[in-house]
């Protein structure tokens, strides 16, 4: 790989990821900033991958991706090569971000044509827009999320009430879950502030281990690896997110496209599934491979790798699957929406999965469903 080049973004990025997210902000921002989920790169980074045979419709295809284990797709594509060789001499640029907003401002600003997002940033870009900015093309993860406590307060489910539990961001998919779940057990919580039976304190992931260290939190609902990082601080596993869910899946990491892109060259687009489809069958036929190669990435993406005792137990609960979960994510939108943190957002045609589908009944595997929100 060539040397990376540094982004305009960077002071502006470091900032906002550097402080805890105030609740106040409003719900659009907060919950595309969310989709950090545990990131400690700095910078966002642009690397060009070499590229060998012939060129496809499109020069280049710029790809967009979080530096964390939710995205190991992207990690594990790219340092393999798996993607690259199905997009013959047609090069990734590959662009690491560490906040929603900067990663929908580049697919909207024509600066980036790939990427992979979590739910709740993917449907307000799609309602912000009214439709017009993007399409998700493919599921990538599942999972991957637990409630972490410290087990001297809170011993079982019911302790809960009364304690302070962090979360990523107001509105963000860990937060909207979180306050779900209160309600199911029938304690109240006020959405905005997070004030009420429980309280709901909404922290950075970043600053979460040291919040549960010095005692201002009593546990979090947080996404993997900062729940294996409070683990390794004491904390204990209380719940994990997928035993709520049917068959123990819902979505957390998404592949979108900007839908000009998808366009002009649904060739490149094919070639770009070709390749996480074949990198998916390849983490999960080689677990502990795939591993030490997100780790690898990670380390060349942010100077630092996770230590085994985070990586280790964070790893297997994370599932990798082609099934972008549609009807999990419209599950999560109408959590939101009981919540009343937004209103009800028209979500037909936030998918297409023609060319996923059509890439998987050649890999002899069966097509997933866009829950009837695909595009028309």
């Amino acid at each position: 790989m060539s040397a990376t080049r540094t982004s305009r973004s960077t002071t502006r990025t470091t900032l906002r990821r550097s402080v805890v997210a105030a609740a106040v902000l409003p719900l659009l921002a907060v919950a595309l900033t969310a989709c950090g989920y545990g990131s400690t790169a700095d910078d966002d980074k642009k690397t060009e991958v070499a590229a060998k045979g012939e060129k496809l419709s499109a020069e280049n295809v710029r790809i967009g991706y979080f530096p964390n284990l939710t995205h190991a797709t992207a990690l594990v594509g790219i340092q393999e090569g798996l993607i690259q060789k199905e997009l013959g001499g047609t090069k990734i640029v590959s662009q690491t971000f560490n906040a929603g907003p900067s990663e929908i401002e580049a697919l909207n600003g024509g600066s980036l044509d790939i990427g992979f997002i979590g739910p709740s940033p993917s449907i307000n870009a799609y309602v912000k827009s009214k439709g017009k900015n993007l399409r998700i093309i493919s599921g990538a993860a599942s999972g991957g999320v637990k409630l972490v406590v410290n087990p001297d307060k809170i011993k079982t489910l019911d302790d809960i009430k009364g304690k302070k539990i962090a979360t990523p961001q107001k509105g963000n998919t860990q937060d909207v879950a979180f306050l779900n779940w209160i309600a199911d057990k029938g304690w109240k919580v006020d959405s905005e502030s997070g004030k009420g039976d429980v309280s709901v304190v909404r922290t950075d992931n970043k600053v979460t281990p040291d919040a549960y260290k010095s005692g201002s939190i009593d546990g979090a609902w947080v996404p993997e690896p900062t729940a294996s990082k409070l683990v390794s601080e004491g904390a204990k596993v209380l719940l994990d997110e997928a035993t709520l869910w049917p068959g123990k899946k819902f979505v957390i990491t998404n592949i979108i496209v900007s839908q000009t892109f998808l366009k002009e060259h649904p060739d490149v687009v094919e070639a770009v599934l070709r390749g996480t489809v074949k990198t998916n069958a390849w983490i999960n036929a080689n677990p502990d491979k795939a591993k030490a190669s997100a780790n690898a990435h990670l380390k060349a993406e942010t100077g630092k790798e996770l230590a085994a005792k985070v990586i280790d137990p964070a790893w297997p609960s994370i599932q990798i699957t082609d099934d972008p979960l549609a009807a999990t994510l419209k599950t999560q939108a109408d959590y939101a929406v009981k919540a009343e943190l937004i209103k009800q957002p028209d979500l037909n045609g936030i998918y297409d999965l023609t060319l996923l589908n059509k890439v998987l009944k050649a890999a002899g595997k069966p097509e997933v469903s866009d829950a009837g929100l695909g595009a028309k």
